[in-house]
């Protein structure tokens, strides 16, 4: 019994049009969210982490170092370092969940779109192995025919 391979049409009527799932995400995104995503991609690196660090490195060794008339936060309490820490951490913390948030979505997205795009393939490549076996079967029957004249 021959297998029927599907036409290059009926392939392509099965799935969806292609689509570049980063540009499709990229345009769905506000204004706030894609600043959302650029905190993310920008404070949750080691050159962010980089400025920090050496910004409390120099604040300590300024109020430690520096002559008592040019120390802006003295003795040993360091409240305003804390508070401008805790201000930080307060409004960084959810931007980068945000952030994250959305990146998780573009990766759902574009995890689905793999999956449509592994799909199509699968059918495709399913469709040219019926059609070689059908070539191999003509071919063999062509073959058994000539052997018999």
């Amino acid at each position: 019994m021959k297998k029927i391979p599907l036409s290059v049409e009926e392939i392509k009527s099965l799935g969806k049009p292609l689509r570049n799932i980063n540009i499709v995400h990229r345009e769905k995104l506000t204004r706030l969210e894609k600043f959302a995503v650029w905190v993310t991609e920008n404070i949750g690196t080691m050159g962010f982490f980089f400025f920090i660090l050496g910004f409390n490195i120099l604040w300590i060794l300024w109020n430690v170092l520096a002559p008592k008339e040019m120390i802006f936060d003295p003795s040993w309490s360091f409240l305003i370092l804390l508070f401008i820490n805790n201000i930080l951490q307060i409004l960084f913390m959810p931007l980068i969940m945000v952030g994250q948030n959305l990146q998780g979505r573009h990766s759902e997205a574009r995890a689905e779109a793999d999956f449509e795009v592994n799909t199509k393939a699968e059918k495709e490549i399913e469709t040219i192995l019926i059609h070689l076996e059908n070539q191999n079967d003509m071919m063999l029957e062509i073959l058994s025919k000539l052997e018999k004249k």
